[in-house]
């Protein structure tokens, strides 16, 4: 029996051993029809998703090209990028235009070269297009166009405007200086959402536009918003509401500030940097004024008088000569002139009285004296920029004191106290009562806000819905890779791999139904399913070595029937095998 067993037990081993080769190819023919579908089918799904995160990972950011453009300028644009081979996308609305980032700044060299965008305004441009046969009136309009164009540029340049027009009168100019008008002009403002101007910005854009038209003022220039309202003014109405420009505003502010932080400085090493706050108010005297006066007074003490002028008139009136003495040649001539010297005035005016007593004449004298008066002429010019008057407020919290326990609370100041912060203030500011001067110091607790929290889940914060955003697709990717792998491929690899094989040939050698047959019916024989000398293999829990239950099994086998292990071995190495 056993002799007609050998070639049956031999050609079973054979054929298991031709069905389960060694090679890659063999095992995986040899895989049941599921496993090999499911295989093929994990394998083309890795594949997509390897082509999809290289798709991803390859896909250029947009960023934008231009923005803001009117739609005369986009389609130019859009023609352009078409013509190009530059694919391009919008933002949604249509506002701006986006390009591939690595592509935006030569495609904005390659637009400007063929003047795009032209934008919505012209400037000086319009005078490089001159034609021959222009009128001077068209010449006048396409300098007015350009210099609008020009100055809606620059004003468009500030960060809180985002459009702007600009409307130019410009009269024309004749040879009578006083029949010629004055420019004026008018400026629109559109700003950004959220946005204001400020008295300063106002103050240059009016400047601005006044600067660039001769002979503008700039009292003639209207500044209006995007409402409508009217936010520049003329003279003083417009620079503050105190009447004050730019530069008088920042000299105020700047002498607050002086001030201020002469209070902090002196009271902060006292109560704490953060236990005081202050403010200072200046009322500063802008006005210009000059006076003259002029005074008269009496010479005083024993000085001598200055003499101003002196005046004397003097006059002599003769009686009528008659004749006398002895009649002749001689009573005939004239008298003779006088020999006295100019300065003579005494004998003079006695020789005079002598002759008009002795002729019947008459003789006058007058003599006017002028002496200076003092006199002071004054003149008096204000200063501008004085102070007028100062008002401080300064409060101070309360003090921390700790108790023998060791808890702090928080205690108000003395009268005294305050009374020694007042005089330092006043002494920091320069107190003057006469001119009006205020100080006032207070104590009062300072209420500590907490810090608000963000309640916010996190599943709803922007910056984790972004995160979320930008790893999603990787993260999705490879766990869908995994999956794949050990959902799929591995089970299959491992069904064929070379442990599994032998674990099906020792399947068939291990098989009840067979392993009698080997046997000689003795005690030897085949064991029945869970004795002590049953070929099965233990149970899963265990998890022994594969290789030592085999070698263990073959052990067993040729202690308990070596007879038939002989034939086998000798049917292995025989001819006939």
């Amino acid at each position: 029996m056993d002799n007609a067993l050998q070639p049956l037990n031999a050609n079973a081993l054979a054929a298991e051993s031709s069905a389960s080769p060694n090679s890659l190819g063999g095992r995986l023919a040899a895989l049941p029809m599921g496993r090999k579908v499911l295989l093929g089918a994990g394998i083309l799904a890795l594949l997509a998703i390897v082509g999809a995160a290289m798709f991803a990972g390859q896909r250029e950011d947009y960023k934008v090209l231009f923005a803001n453009l009117s739609d005369k300028d986009g389609g130019a644009v859009v023609a352009q990028l078409s013509q190009m081979n530059v694919p391009y996308k919008f933002t949604e609305g249509g506002s701006a235009v986006l390009v591939p980032a690595g592509k935006v700044h030569d495609v904005r060299l390659k637009l400007a070269q063929a003047g795009l965008p032209k934008g919505g305004t012209v400037g000086f441009e319009l005078m490089d297009n001159a034609r021959f046969g222009t009128t001077q009136f068209q010449e006048r309009l396409n300098f007015q166009r350009g210099l609008e164009g020009e100055l809606v540029r620059s004003i468009t340049a500030l960060s809180a405007v985002q459009g702007a027009r600009v409307h130019l009168a410009l009269p024309a100019q004749n040879g009578f200086f006083r029949d010629q008008q004055k420019p004026s002009a008018s400026v629109l403002l559109t700003l950004h959402p959220g946005r204001t101007l400020d008295r300063t910005q106002i103050a240059g854009i009016v400047h601005l536009v006044s600067s660039s038209v001769p002979e503008l003022n700039p009292k003639a220039v209207s500044v209006l918003d995007q409402s409508g309202s009217l936010i520049s003014g003329s003279g003083e109405e417009g620079a503050g509401g105190n009447g004050l420009d730019a530069q008088q505003l920042q000299y105020v502010r700047q002498i607050e500030a002086s001030y201020t932080k002469r209070v902090l400085d002196i009271l902060e090493p006292v109560v704490g940097r953060d236990h005081l706050r202050a403010q200072v108010s200046a009322d500063i005297d802008f006005t210009q004024s000059e006076s003259t006066s002029e005074q008269f007074r009496p010479n005083q003490g024993n000085e001598p008088a200055a003499v101003r002028s002196a005046q004397t008139v003097e006059q002599n009136n003769p009686g009528a000569n008659q004749p006398s003495g002895v009649p002749g040649a001689a009573t005939n001539q004239p008298p003779t002139p006088a020999t006295a010297p100019i300065n003579g005035q005494a004998q003079t005016l006695q020789a005079a009285q002598a002759g008009g007593g002795a002729m019947g004449g008459n003789a006058k004298r007058e003599s006017v004296t002028n002496y200076e008066v003092d006199k002071t002429v004054k003149v008096t010019r204000a200063a501008t920029g004085t102070i007028k008057r100062i008002s401080a407020a300064v409060v101070v919290n309360h003090r921390s004191v700790t108790d023998a326990k060791g808890k702090v609370q928080n205690q108000p100041l003395s009268a005294e106290d305050i009374d020694k912060l007042t005089a330092l203030v006043q002494e920091t500011l320069g107190y003057s009562k006469e001119r009006g001067d205020t100080v006032k110091v207070i104590n009062a607790p300072f209420r500590v806000e907490k810090p608000v929290e963000d309640i916010t889940p996190l599943w709803k914060q922007q910056e984790v819905q972004d995160m979320v955003r930008t790893l999603a697709l990787p993260i999705g990717l490879a766990v869908l890779a995994l999956i794949v792998v050990f959902g799929a491929i591995r089970p299959a690899l491992r069904a064929a791999s070379p442990d599994a094989a032998s674990e099906r040939v020792d399947a068939v050698v291990d098989d009840p139904n067979a392993l009698p047959a080997l046997g000689d019916g003795s005690t030897g024989g085949a064991h029945k399913p869970g004795e002590a000398g049953s070929h099965a293999l233990p149970a899963p829990d265990a998890a022994p070595d594969p290789i030592q239950i085999k070698l263990e099994e073959a052990r067993k086998l040729a202690r308990e029937n070596p007879a038939a292990v002989a034939n086998i071995m000798r049917s292995w190495v025989s001819k006939d095998a």
